[in-house]
């Protein structure tokens, strides 16, 4: 591979997984402020609106740091990718500016009503604006799933003369059938994650002994919402999302199963390593069968393996496999931790369960982990393709950036994400030691 590309790729990975961590809480966080908004006046209990207020302030800082490391992303297309938004601004170019207009106007508009306007306007229009923060975080959400679905699986589009693509069908691409369960599938996690963010937060109040009410109330908000959560993040969403995998690319599907082969009655790999080289998994787990019927509902269908294809379309099948997996294995931890927490908690013993506690507040960087591994099994997976089938990554980058270039700039964005990360963890701290009392007095 030139090694320009290689930076550009490296660059872009970095620039845009650092910037994903933040709107993972954001888009999580929004639903649950709506939800504890509403609970507040279904239940008359002004213990559901000062936690909403208080997760307002953290949604404040990640959606603060989500805009200012998300600006990069945008020059980077044209400076690092230029060749791809000529080929394709005609395209994504409707949805993206579509998703900045919904992320800067509707969240931060409702978002400074709901932080500033409490005591100061009715219930209702306060309610409404802890909507408005759900939804316009959640539409955003969706204008970028979009995008990156029309790249796994181009539709709505014509070629050119010149030969870039422009859009023939707006409603074709935001419907488009790749971008349904991805979308529900990358909003659930992020849900998840918000899940165990309060639950972590109510682990370390209970465990402190500061503000066990509240600690006491988020625990269980923590606990039911992770319940439901972690199930749906594997049925349906997870296992529709593989059946699009399959259905439009199967490479990818037998890059992150570790199908080297083509065989009838296809196992699933649990665990093992794949050798490329051989054609193997090493040491692997086997469950016969189960890999034909999750994709094709046959214990019998033949599963095209990564022999059936030509080697110039195989993406990295290592990094592929192993990040997929690290997904699905937390994914399984998830089920196994929030259920035996609902477990505890109708024993009532799930605040006096200490090991049960720091083992919720110690689990908070996994969802996150989760939430990245799937994410690169999905980009890497699609290589060598830019948008799939149309473009290879090779030719949608710029030829006048050298790899120094990228480079220096990639170490200046390190040193400035560095202090992003530490602000963060300064005034996110900062929040959760003041508790939820002084958080949402201000």
């Amino acid at each position: 591979m030139d090694v320009a590309v290689f930076a550009h790729r490296i660059q872009f990975a970095f620039t845009v997984m650092f910037h994903y961590l933040f709107p993972i809480l954001t888009m999580g966080l929004g639903f649950f402020i709506a939800l504890l908004s509403t609970l507040e006046i279904l239940k008359n209990d002004p213990r559901y609106g000062a936690a909403a207020r208080f997760w307002a302030k953290i949604f404040t800082i990640n959606f603060a740091l989500g805009v200012v490391t998300g600006i990069p992303l945008e020059f980077e297309f044209g400076t690092n990718w230029s060749r791809f938004s000529a080929y394709g601004g005609g395209v994504f170019g409707q949805t993206l500016p579509l998703e900045g207009v919904y992320a800067f106007f509707l969240e931060s508009g409702f978002l400074g009503l709901f932080l500033f306007g409490h005591g100061k306007v009715s219930r209702g229009v306060h309610w409404l604006a802890g909507m408005g923060v759900a939804v316009g975080s959640l539409l955003s959400g969706y204008f970028i799933v979009a995008t990156n679905a029309w790249m796994q699986h181009p539709v709505g589009y014509a070629v050119d003369a010149n030969g870039t693509l422009r859009l023939t069908s707006f409603w074709e691409v935001m419907l488009n059938p790749f971008a349904g369960w991805q979308y529900l599938h990358t909003i659930n996690g992020a849900l998840l994650t918000a899940a165990y963010a309060i639950g972590a937060a109510g682990a370390y109040y209970v465990l402190s002994g500061r503000h066990p009410e509240f600690g006491r109330l988020s625990l269980k908000i923590a606990v039911i919402a992770g319940v439901i959560l972690s199930l749906t993040q594997a049925f349906p969403t997870g296992d529709m999302n593989s059946r699009n995998v399959t259905d439009y690319q199967p490479v990818k599907l037998a890059a992150m199963e570790g199908l080297l082969t083509t065989q009838p009655n296809a196992p699933l790999a649990i665990i093992g390593m794949p050798d490329p080289a051989t054609a193997r998994l090493i040491d692997p787990l086997y469950v016969p069968g189960l890999l034909s019927y999750l994709a094709y509902g046959n214990s019998r269908a033949s599963v095209k393996g990564l022999d059936a294809y030509p080697k110039d379309v195989l993406p990295p099948i290592e990094l592929t496999y192993y990040s997929y997996h690290i997904m699905v294995g937390l994914g399984t931890l998830f089920i196994a931790q929030m259920l035996l927490g609902l477990f505890l908690l109708w024993r009532r013993k799930l605040e006096s369960s200490r090991w049960f506690l720091w083992t919720l507040m110690l689990a908070i960087p996994f969802p996150y982990i989760a939430n990245e591994a799937g994410w690169t099994a999905t980009e890497v997976g699609r290589q060598p393709w830019l948008v799939y089938g149309l473009l290879k990554t090779p030719a949608g980058t710029s030829p006048t950036v050298a790899s120094g270039e990228t480079i220096f700039t990639m170490l200046g964005f390190a040193g400035i994400y560095a202090l992003l990360a530490f602000l963060f963890v300064f005034l996110v701290g900062r929040i959760i030691v003041q508790g939820p009392d002084e958080a949402s007095s201000h």
